[in-house]
């Protein structure tokens, strides 16, 4: 895949920019501001624009204003934000443009191979939640929840998927039959009332109504 990389930090930037391509795949351009980043992205056409949240010049929310410049000119390309801090306002906002986004805390980095691997899938379309930003949504509030139908096992479900796990990873991690997954997961399509589409999609919706539950119970 195709790859655009906006780090101010020159060895993240080059650290992160060196694994992507050992593991062949080819780094267009690389930044270390977001003020130029959605020109770069209209020129290279990248499948996937990792970005950091803090930025120059005002190391506020330069990263995340630019995701959403992404999201809404190039909806095809995957974004993965890369961040030393859980802004999980933003991370409903960019979850709720669609498939193909990603948020990861910086640490994640050193397991390279899940790194690797959540990158690939948010450049397909898929999504990579960091556990820690999920657990901070989940630690909110619960008033005018609309998951309230789901059971106690099925918003644990929910909850990995919002992580971007398949449903083998669910299984995996629940110690549990994919087949009990898939049961569930059906469960919570149903119970959420979504509307008849892709599979694939349907998950998609169904964790921005998690995300969009969470953020406003907090």
């Amino acid at each position: 895949m195709r790859i655009v990389i906006a780090e101010d930090t020159a060895l993240l930037r080059e650290g992160v920019a060196a694994l992507f391509t050992d593991a062949g795949h080819e780094v267009v351009a690389k930044l270390d501001r977001a003020d130029s980043l959605l020109a770069v992205v209209t020129e290279h056409e990248p499948d996937l624009v990792l970005l950091d949240v803090r930025m120059p010049p005002t190391y506020r929310d330069e990263g995340l204003v630019a995701a959403l410049a992404i999201r809404a000119a190039r909806p095809d390309a995957g974004v993965l934000v890369l961040s030393q801090h859980i802004e999980t306002a933003h991370a409903v906002e960019l979850v709720g443009t669609g498939g193909g986004f990603g948020y990861l805390l910086k640490d994640r980095v050193l397991d390279v191979d899940t790194f690797l691997e959540s990158a690939v899938r948010v450049a397909r379309g898929g999504s990579a939640l960091d556990p820690e930003i999920v657990t901070a949504l989940v630690a909110a509030g619960r008033r005018e929840d609309p998951l309230a139908a789901l059971s106690a096992r099925e918003q644990e479900v929910l909850q990995l998927m919002a992580e971007g796990l398949t449903n083998a990873g669910i299984a995996r991690r629940l110690w549990c039959q994919e087949r009990t997954v898939e049961s569930h997961v059906r469960a919570i399509l149903t119970k959420l009332d979504l509307p008849t589409s892709g599979d694939d999609h349907r998950r998609v919706l169904a964790v921005i109504a998690y995300l969009q539950a969470r953020a406003v119970a907090g």
